[in-house]
């Protein structure tokens, strides 16, 4: 039973920080790109940022320089750091899992096949 469970989210000022982590049971990494993504009312979901099974990362334009993505492999934990946050970066925030055979590009939602229950972030 493959389960992801975000934490971390909660109010900053702009300019400030919070980390975002995603507990993962259930799946190994071998093979599997993890994501998070956000969602504004009325908006399509957005890709974040990603890691794949080698340790590889991508960022969004709007986040480059700001958010880091990383995964404890030990801890089976995946986490988001946020800096400088701003207040367009308030949404709610999704980890996800995507299988091997899943290819695309890796801001493409609809390619991931686990999802968590997402957690909000808002900046003020």
């Amino acid at each position: 039973h493959v389960q992801l469970v975000e934490s971390g989210g909660g109010s900053a000022q702009a300019g400030g920080s919070l980390r975002l982590s995603c507990a993962i049971s259930g799946i190994g990494y071998d093979g599997y790109c993890m994501g998070w993504f956000r969602q504004v009312p009325g908006k399509e979901r957005e890709g974040v940022a990603a890691i794949d099974s080698d340790g590889s990362t991508s960022y969004a334009d709007s986040v480059k320089g700001r958010f880091t993505i990383s995964k404890d492999n030990a801890k089976n934990t995946l986490y988001l750091q946020m800096n400088s946050l701003k207040p367009e970066d308030t949404a709610m925030y999704y980890c996800a899992a995507r299988r091997p055979a899943n290819g695309g590009p890796w801001s493409l939602w609809t390619r991931y096949d686990y999802w968590g229950q997402g957690t909000q972030v808002t900046v003020s």
